[in-house]
């Protein structure tokens, strides 16, 4: 996608090769920054601390993580540590575990003198290959949003109720439940995105509202508690999220509160979708309720806000009394019976087991095991 008409990735090696960078997360939407990963520190931290974040991103990272960790040291020990290290870096994405363990599974037949250079083909092949999946994604999702606009007759505009991020800036490029936007928009549907700010971090006042902007999608920021109120009004026609983990049975992980938006989304007979990678499938279990880990993160994302004066200086304030506490639960889970269709890159389906293998066949027999 453009940045002030510069084309960029969310994650690329840098020119002389022993570096990658990255778009810094954390600093937007008022200073757009790059940073450069130098090591497999540097690569766990950017994951731990959210200068990128998003499944498929994390992913990508965790990739170019174990690439940057074979510079001086390719063996099996140095592998292993690499592998532990990134995977402790956030626990509910499955996207991290999938290309970690792809990394580790094709590299260690090989000799350490050839794993550091087939570490960073297989890394530019993972995020080559999600930015196909994305724009597939993309594809699929419009053809929704196309044919509510032509159940308007062409008057109006297709409102969407989106929430965090799961634009181009959570994946490599496109995104996934933003793509089936910037497809349409690029289509020439109106369409209207409601975004919601979804606290404690904000991705979606800080990170959605950036890029829709940049790319001249209609929107409109919206606390997190409206959502429910514009459905019960008539003013969604259909909600799109993302999701860093999907069981095999469909229920979906996502970031906190979308949970709440299914809810409402149900009780107002509003199509609720749920835009995925393949990757994103955890086939290994069924519900998610039980299976999921739930991220808890640090107290102090819902205490604290950080946001700009009037005078231009970006500042950290606390919202909080003195000695309350806090608990900032990351992600929660959306029963399957409240997803009205799972968007992958093979096509729309059901949230269901039968529903995801109608699309995805070659999973059945290791699910069945």
């Amino acid at each position: 996608m453009n940045v002030d008409g510069k084309p960029y990735r969310t994650i690329w090696r840098a020119s002389e090769g022993k570096s990658v960078e990255i778009i810094d997360q954390t600093r937007l939407p008022h200073h757009f920054t790059t940073v450069e990963l130098r090591n497999l520190e540097d690569a766990a931290n950017a994951i731990s601390d959210m200068l990128v974040r998003g499944a498929p991103l994390i992913g990508a990272t965790a990739a170019y993580g174990i690439c940057l960790a074979l510079e001086d040291d390719a063996s099996d020990a140095r592998l292993a540590h690499a592998y532990e290290t990134l995977m402790a870096t956030r626990p509910t994405a499955v996207n991290l575990r999938w290309a970690l363990d792809d990394m580790r599974t094709r590299l260690m037949p090989l000799p350490p003198e050839q794993r550091q250079a087939a570490a960073y083909r297989r890394a530019a092949e993972i995020c080559d290959e999600d930015v196909g999946i994305c724009s597939s994604i993309g594809d699929h999702g419009r053809d929704l949003i196309s044919r509510l606009w032509d159940a308007k007759d062409g008057t109006g505009v297709v409102n969407v109720l989106t929430h965090c991020n799961a634009g181009w800036l959570a994946t490599v490029d496109w995104g996934t439940a933003i793509a089936p936007i910037y497809k349409a928009h690029d289509a020439g549907i109106p369409v209207h995105v409601w975004v919601d700010e979804t606290r404690p971090r904000n991705q979606g006042a800080s990170l959605t509202a950036w890029e829709l902007g940049r790319h001249g999608v209609p929107h409109t920021v919206i606390v997190d508690n409206v959502g429910g109120h514009l459905m019960q009004h008539g003013q969604v026609d259909i909600c799109i999220v993302g999701t860093d983990r999907t069981t095999a049975g469909g229920d979906v992980c996502n970031k906190i509160g979308t949970y709440l938006k299914a809810l409402a989304a149900d009780a107002s007979g509003v199509p609720f979708y749920v835009a995925l990678p393949s990757p994103t499938i955890d086939w290994t279990i069924e519900d998610g309720l039980r299976d999921i880990p739930i991220e808890q993160r640090d107290a102090t994302e819902v205490s604290h806000m950080t946001g700009r004066t009037a005078e231009g200086e970006v500042v950290t304030i606390q919202l909080t009394p003195d000695g309350s506490p806090a608990a900032n639960y990351a992600f929660d889970v959306t029963p399957a019976r409240y997803v009205t269709g799972l968007i992958t890159e093979r096509g729309v389906c059901e949230a269901s087991r039968e529903g995801l293998q109608s699309l995805f066949p070659e999973q059945k027999v290791m699910s069945a095991s």
